[in-house]
């Protein structure tokens, strides 16, 4: 059975301000020092199990040219344009059309663009296995990371002794629970029966497909139409009309919460979700003073802080704890402690109409 890829790049990375911008977010921004962007690593990491010819992105339409620009080697026929943020169920839905049109029925891996993944083999055997577990009648395969400390920011996944027949390592889920607090978190580390939830997932067309229909009708109506369209001269039009219609909807609450059937994978690979500014310093090496120094900086006494710096000379003076990223028009200084907080910057700028600077 074939075996294609879909990655969703259609985020705006705004944990990333004042580098991530609408215009350039995070998925296409290089945060490690070999220069490849978040996106390319994204791709080049599947291509031992996709051809290139099989991998789709469903990006935001104004990304278009960035994705062309940074994944030239992607068929434009695989490019699929959103003309609007709808969440990953529309997204899924759209990218499953498309592909059940150009293959029938084939499996389906749906990545986030903007993960980093420390042990490459390792991942393409946990996908692997993935891939044996969701070939077995209707599964949806999640992967689900091993956690490694009491985690507040992700949602987890419990899951069960119950192993699917087709794939050992593949635990039937019992439930997707939202970000607990810290006790909770604690909590579920010690049983040893919860996984950080990837939001990677595994299945067959025909399989998510059945899913969308049971669960969510009009959007799996809608993604019909526009999958009808493909390859004609009305998809563009048919494109625009019904995923602007779909509501916004997470595939989790649609799908995941709701469907049987539902599988995990654990993970230990070294995957990185890159949240915010706080995962440059564990992507990248430090100093000997425990700080990711990069650009025009001069730091003395300076200890655990992260500074980018750009045209302009930073200079940083017996600073700890600290955030500091420099762009042409905009500087931020950011406690670690409040890395969560850069959202706000942005919700500020555009109460005061500075979308330039969005």
């Amino acid at each position: 059975m074939k075996i294609t890829a879909v990655i969703m790049a259609g985020g705006r990375g705004e944990r990333f301000w004042p580098k991530s911008r609408n215009s350039n977010p995070k998925q296409f921004l290089s945060l490690t020092k070999d220069g490849e962007t978040m996106i390319q690593k994204t791709v080049n990491r599947l291509l031992p199990l996709v051809e290139k010819e099989d991998i789709f992105i469903v990006t935001n339409e104004s990304y278009i040219k960035l994705v062309n620009k940074q994944l030239p080697d992607i068929p434009q026929e695989n490019i699929l344009a959103e003309p609007c943020a709808r969440n990953t169920a529309p997204c899924i839905a759209l990218a499953a059309a498309v592909i059940n049109r150009k293959y029938d029925d084939a499996v389906m891996l749906v990545l986030p663009s903007d993960h980093l993944i420390g042990y490459e083999e390792l991942y393409i055997g946990t996908l692997k296995k993935a891939i044996k577990a969701a070939k077995d009648g209707s599964n949806l395969v999640t992967i689900g990371i091993t956690p490694t400390y009491p985690e507040t920011g992700y949602g987890y996944i419990n899951f069960s002794s119950k192993t699917s027949e087709a794939e050992p390592d593949a635990y039937k889920v019992a439930r997707f629970v939202e970000k607990p607090d810290l006790e909770t978190a604690k909590d579920y580390l010690a049983s040893g029966k919860y996984l950080w939830n990837s939001g990677m997932f595994v299945w067959k067309i025909s399989s998510i497909k059945s899913n969308l229909k049971a669960f969510m009708p009009d959007i799996y109506e809608g993604a019909e139409k526009i999958g009808e369209a493909y390859g004609t001269d009305k998809f563009n039009d048919v494109l625009c009309r019904e995923f602007t219609a779909f509501r916004s909807e997470s595939v989790d609450f649609g799908i995941m919460e709701k469907a049987d059937n539902i599988y995990t994978i654990p993970g230990s690979f070294g995957w990185d979700d890159v949240g915010n500014w706080l995962a440059v310093e564990r992507i990248n090496e430090t100093d000997e003073n425990s700080n990711y120094i990069e650009g025009n900086v001069i730091s003395i006494n300076s200890e655990r802080s992260t500074i980018c710096g750009g045209k302009r000379l930073i200079a940083s003076v017996g600073v700890e704890d600290l955030i500091i990223v420099d762009t042409d028009d905009a500087v931020l200084i950011c406690s670690k402690n409040n890395t969560q907080d850069v959202k706000k910057v942005i919700a500020q700028l555009k109460e005061q109409g500075r979308n330039e600077l969005v």
